[in-house]
């Protein structure tokens, strides 16, 4: 992801996550730590033709990696690109040296919470009232990595999307 992509990002942030999407300046922030010798941000986003259909982070700190985002616009859901996109995320933490990978999912998302466990994570408790309005709680998920953990399930490529950071 780079910053012309912001806009577009944010379009499809506001359509899926229309309740708590995050702004143009969080956005700024993130790249803001995603290039360079310090870097400890990773964005991408999955491209068909000109348009962004899908995107995706993950900060590191330290050895442990947070998924911050991933997102699909809706008619590509059950394609295999938000795999494809956590692929990518799960990559990006073996090269920051990450032993766990966290994440946050809300309770009532099931679809993502498959997603996740189909690449090994593992709910390990709640944050009650996490996602605003409506007070609604996440699931705190972790996925513990391995040296040479090569390339997980989900990653086919979907027809006619590429994946850019």
């Amino acid at each position: 992801m780079r910053w012309w992509d912001i806009d577009p990002v944010l379009e499809l942030e506001r359509a899926l996550f229309p309740d708590d999407a995050w702004s143009r300046g969080m956005f700024w922030s993130e790249l803001a730590h995603a290039r360079g010798p310090e870097a400890s941000r990773k964005y991408l986003v999955a491209e068909e033709g000109e348009r962004i259909v899908g995107y995706a982070g993950v900060a590191s700190s330290g050895e442990q990696a947070d998924i911050q985002t991933i997102a699909v616009t809706r008619e590509y859901w059950g394609t295999g690109l938000g795999g494809r996109l956590l692929t990518e995320l799960l990559r990006a933490a073996t090269a920051f040296e990450c032993a766990e990978v966290m994440l946050e999912c809300r309770v009532d998302n099931i679809r993502a919470q498959k997603l996740y466990e189909r690449f090994g994570f593992e709910a390990i408790g709640f944050r009650r009232g996490y996602y605003q309005p409506g007070n609604v709680d996440a699931l705190v998920m972790r996925l513990t990595t391995k040296p040479d953990s090569g390339s997980a399930a989900g990653s086919a490529p979907v027809q006619g999307t590429q994946i850019n950071d």
